[in-house]
């Protein structure tokens, strides 16, 4: 399978970080104490240029990396050589320059699972990791702190062992008790001087001080990884789920900070809710009381809200609809017919002039008679 297609469930991931710090400092001949080093991408880097020699540009790749940026420089430097090999890997930077020792040692897991698919694990005998180290930035530094350290040298003094003479006691008398006694030859200027030296004495056939840790039950082992990795899934869903809400949040702010809108009791209300530093339930009754307030001061002055103004019209309007639809038009044309010229010029409100001309006129029942 390719390294670039392994997944959590891999065998990859259950690699110990003291495993990948003796294969990281027997590769790259360093003396790292915590996965967290390598967060700056240098060793990253390296590591890459020990199974594809040449490829990467040491030059380019800085081992004194103190801030985000430098460190950031030399992921840039990583993801090009990903690039250019084809190796389809997200290098999630923002997570490993934080030296988070989880995400350091997931994304090593990923370099040591690669490093070893690539020529069997095998590098090149020729290659020399503290030479290709010296053409970068901080690499000679590097290299110093991963020397090892000279014999220790007292005042000019130099030790030189002497016969080592052991005195022991019969078993019946007591515990057996070994003496040492060394001396030192110290030059100097004076002359040479001879020093005895007494260690503590123990006891040769007495039983070590700390006994050999149990052997732990595969079982036992492959359970605690079960474990491992439910707890990973949990978090990753938790942090999900977070930044869901988070989101959700943030859009609820910034349209309650929109112009226009910041004055609204009921926005107040949110914005009191969401501000809160505790989840104390005097917050909840604050915003409440915000909004049933501007709801009391909405009312009219004789106690009706606007919405029984509205429901109040609207009621009286269709009572005026039913009273004009009770009158029939066939009963107003019968009586229109039935009423005399004088009662149809009455009602119709004949303006005075007319109503004098009218009266001028001669009545046609008086003429017939």
């Amino acid at each position: 399978m390719a390294a670039t297609n392994i997944g959590m469930m891999d065998s990859a991931y259950f690699v110990g970080r003291n495993e990948i710090l003796q294969w990281i400092n027997s590769t790259l001949q360093l003396n790292l104490n915590k996965v967290e080093d390598t967060s700056k991408g240098a060793v990253q880097c390296q590591l890459i240029d020990s199974v594809h020699p040449g490829v990467v540009p040491m030059h380019k790749v800085n081992f004194d990396a103190k801030t985000e940026y430098d460190s950031i420089q030399n992921y840039k430097v990583l993801q090009d050589v990903f690039n250019k090999l084809k190796i389809e890997k997200h290098i999630e930077v923002n997570k490993l320059i934080k030296g988070r020792p989880l995400d350091n040692l997931e994304f090593m897991q990923w370099m040591k699972r690669y490093c070893d698919s690539v020529n069997g694990g095998s590098h090149s005998s020729s290659y020399n990791p503290v030479e290709r180290r010296e053409a970068s930035k901080g690499g000679k530094d590097a290299s110093k702190k991963a020397a090892p350290s000279a014999p220790a040298v007292v005042a000019g003094a130099v030790l030189k062992a002497t016969p080592v003479t052991v005195s022991t006691k019969s078993a019946l008398t007591g515990p057996r008790r070994v003496e040492v006694c060394s001396t030192a030859a110290v030059s100097s200027k004076g002359g040479s001087k001879t020093a005895k030296v007494f260690p503590l004495s123990s006891a040769s056939t007495s039983p070590p001080l700390f006994s050999e840790e149990p052997m732990v039950p595969a079982a036992q082992v492959n359970s605690l990884k079960e474990q491992v990795i439910e707890l990973k899934l949990s978090v990753d869903t938790l942090e999900k789920e977070r930044d869901f809400y988070f989101a959700k949040l943030r859009d609820i702010e910034i349209l309650c900070q929109s112009p226009g809108l910041e004055h609204y009791p009921v926005v107040m209300a949110v914005q009191r809710i969401l501000y809160a530093a505790d989840d104390s339930p005097a917050v909840m009754m604050q915003a409440q009381a915000l909004v049933s307030s501007a709801l009391q001061t909405n009312r009219q002055p004789d106690g009706k809200g606007m919405e029984e103004i509205e429901d109040e019209s609207s009621r009286q309007r269709r009572e005026a609809h039913k009273r004009k639809s009770l009158v029939d038009p066939e009963v107003d044309d019968a009586a229109s017919v039935m009423i005399s010229p004088r009662q149809r010029r009455d009602s119709c409100g004949g303006s005075e002039i007319l109503s004098e001309m009218h009266g001028r006129l001669p009545d046609p029942e008086i003429e017939a008679v």
